[in-house]
């Protein structure tokens, strides 16, 4: 597990709480190990920048006495140094987590840090894919390979990218003893932070899948990853993102065309037919129904599209 390098812009008790704070997230918030890896760089680059401000490595003491106007100028460094609104947005909460940290046993106020504005995001529509598209993308005679069983796992996978909505990491993260392999059912998958919920699997998927374990010249540990590389090791999400990178070109596809938008596409098509937003908050695995609520505008979107084509008038 990869961690940023020691923290040198730091007092010694601040360091003490900074191993704290790190176990706290890893063991009681068990987040994932990017997020902890982004919030130790962030932090490291706050204290960084509070040792230049105040002079000195920031004791516990000295963050306790940080107000609005010195986040205010970390944040207008950040700015100067081309950090955009999401990085900004990022390392806010990074730092406003170790200041609570610090808050909850009573060594710092962190009424500054929970006042200060997260910048405000740039508004952006996730691109799915048509549902034609989406199809032909994970079909086995589509993939690009040489080797029968190459192919049909790269279908599988993505096949459950589209089909119930998983991250690839998800989907590679699915064991062989878990492996759905008839008819409709259900799986149990492990997303963000750890946090697991049950997907649905529809028979083409299992059937995907069942193929794939059928070609493969190897066969994976009951308690090993599902999904193998070619040398039998487990496969790593690089070569599913090439693989779809070569289907892009050899089917026209657009740049955005991702095995991510495949879970889009998902989400998309079936607010498209009817679904339910917060049933597919549950299956995308949200935390907030308002990161789901986005999908409502790509499906506006479409409609605006559709409409501006078809209606006599709009066409005019």
């Amino acid at each position: 597990m990869a961690y940023p390098p020691p923290l040198v812009f730091a007092a010694p008790d601040t360091l003490a709480r900074i191993d704290a704070w790190e176990e706290h997230l890893r063991g009681e918030r068990r987040l994932s190990a990017k997020t902890l890896e982004a919030y130790g760089r962030d932090l490291q680059q706050f204290l960084s920048f509070v040792t230049l401000h105040i002079g000195n490595p920031p004791a516990i003491a000295d963050l306790a006495e940080l107000r609005m106007a010195d986040i205010r100028g970390f944040m207008a460094s950040r700015r100067r140094e081309g950090a955009g609104p999401r990085t900004l947005a990022r390392g806010l909460a990074g730092i406003r987590s170790f200041i609570a940290f610090l808050e909850r046993d009573g060594l710092a106020n962190g009424a500054a840090f929970r006042a200060m504005r997260t910048p405000r995001q740039p508004k952006t529509l996730p691109k799915p894919l048509t549902a034609d598209q989406a199809v032909r993308v994970t079909e086995a005679e589509e993939q690009l390979d040489e080797e029968p069983w190459v192919a049909a796992r790269n279908a599988a996978v993505l096949a459950l990218c589209y089909g119930s909505g998983l991250r690839i990491s998800e989907a590679l993260g699915i064991r062989r003893a878990d492996a759905p392999l008839s008819g409709e059912g259900v799986l149990r998958v492990t997303g963000k932070g750890g946090k697991t919920r049950l997907v649905p699997v529809l028979p083409v998927v299992a059937e995907a899948i069942a193929t794939y374990l059928r070609l493969s010249p190897f066969a994976p540990k009951v308690d090993g990853p599902l999904f193998l590389g070619v040398r039998g090791g487990p496969l790593s999400p690089r070569i599913i993102q090439l693989a779809m990178a070569r289907m892009r070109g050899a089917l026209g596809l657009p740049d955005s065309a991702t095995p991510h938008a495949l879970r889009h596409s998902f989400a998309t098509h079936l607010l498209a037919g009817g679904g339910d937003l917060r049933a597919i908050q549950e299956l995308l695995g949200h935390a907030s129904l308002s990161t789901t609520q986005i999908y409502t505008g790509v499906d506006t979107e479409r409609l605006l599209a559709v409409f501006e084509q078809t209606h006599p008038r709009a066409r005019r």
